[in-house]
């Protein structure tokens, strides 16, 4: 790979594909190993996973990625007075090609995430799939930028794989 193609980064692709569903797609320059593992070590998603450009900063991180675990993000934002946390169970994990985890911080609303890792060659793409309990759940999450931070964390992933490599 040139250096020209390497500033470029993948795109990532966000399209709601049903009333409940929204899927977001990236390629990433990386075997599934690597790129799953970024997903499931804590000390790695500590670096890509809260994007730096909207000032979003993690104060911990628990996981425990294995069908039946558990995880806690607790992310800080400096106009928000109190952290958030992110929390869930690991419905499915099957190294490296798929991963499905609840979103329980709504509440018994939850969000359920799908997550593979497709081998292209030396590549990876991604496909997350999040499931909403609701079209109206979807709606809101879109109207208030839910999927917003995503490709910065996406760039930032990006930066991570390209150390690792």
């Amino acid at each position: 790979m040139d250096a020209a193609s390497k500033a470029e980064p993948n795109p990532t692709t966000a399209e709601r594909t049903s009333d409940v569903e929204m899927t977001v797609t990236r390629l990433f320059d990386a075997p599934p190993r690597l790129v799953f593992e970024a997903w499931t070590k804590p000390e790695l998603l500590l670096r890509w996973w809260a994007p730096r450009a909207l000032g979003i900063s993690f104060v911990s991180c628990e996981i425990d990625p294995r069908t039946g675990g558990s995880y806690r993000f607790v992310f800080r934002h400096p106009d928000a007075p109190q952290p958030m946390a992110f929390f869930g169970r690991y419905l499915e994990v099957v190294p490296p090609s798929r991963m499905v985890w609840t979103n329980e911080e709504a509440g018994e609303t939850a969000q359920v995430t799908t997550l593979t890792f497709e081998a292209r060659g030396g590549q990876t793409l991604l496909t997350l799939c999040d499931r909403y309990p609701s079209k109206a759940v979807l709606d809101e999450a879109i109207a208030s930028g839910g999927t917003g931070g995503v490709e910065g964390s996406f760039e930032q992933l990006d930066e991570l794989l390209a150390e690792l490599g």
